[in-house]
């Protein structure tokens, strides 16, 4: 393991070292689901790029994954969090079947390489969309958290499709609110 895998690991001791991409880069999505979660520092996967393509069991809509396609310059931004080990569980079921819980390493705005939990789909289903709900999670995150102009443009251009369950949407955004 690299010297900077090696300080990610001794900061991470009884924490996670999670690498969010989607939903959970916003703040208070992911402290809704792990409340110790606390943001490490800005970074990207390379090899990996964002698509909405992981088809959700529960809403039946597309969610994000970081997709490998094994392109040095194909880029998923996102943000590093982490929180507390015992937490984890929680996330895993938050994420649920769709994905798989995996390491990777990803590098920070300040050249640091390290070794990350992140969640990688499993169920793709190319040309689903995503509820105007979750895409907002996604937006709020990438904002919060300032990542690039171009990288914000590209996910407000992705195309949603309409949740006719109105309490659903209520309930995601509530923590906007």
């Amino acid at each position: 393991m690299s010297e900077a895998g090696q300080k990610g690991q001794t900061a991470q001791r009884g924490k996670v070292l999670y690498f969010a991409y989607g939903s959970n880069m916003s703040s208070r999505r992911l402290q809704a689901r792990v409340p110790s979660a606390e943001v490490y520092a800005r970074a990207v996967l390379q090899g990996h790029q964002l698509r909405f393509h992981k088809h959700s069991l529960v809403d039946d809509s597309a969610k994000c994954d970081a997709y490998q396609t094994g392109n040095p310059d194909d880029l998923t931004r996102g943000v590093l969090f982490l929180f507390d080990a015992e937490e984890q569980a929680e996330l895993d079921m938050c994420e649920g079947e769709g994905y798989k819980v995996v390491q990777v390493e990803v590098e920070t705005e300040d050249g640091q390489r390290l070794e990350a939990l992140t969640y990688l789909a499993v169920l793709l289903e190319p040309g689903l969309s995503p509820y105007p709900w979750y895409k907002r999670h996604v937006l709020e995150g990438a904002r919060e958290h300032m990542l690039p102009a171009e990288y914000i443009a590209w996910i407000e251009s992705v195309v949603t499709q309409e949740d006719r369950n109105r309490e659903r949407c209520e309930r995601e955004l509530a923590i906007y609110r």
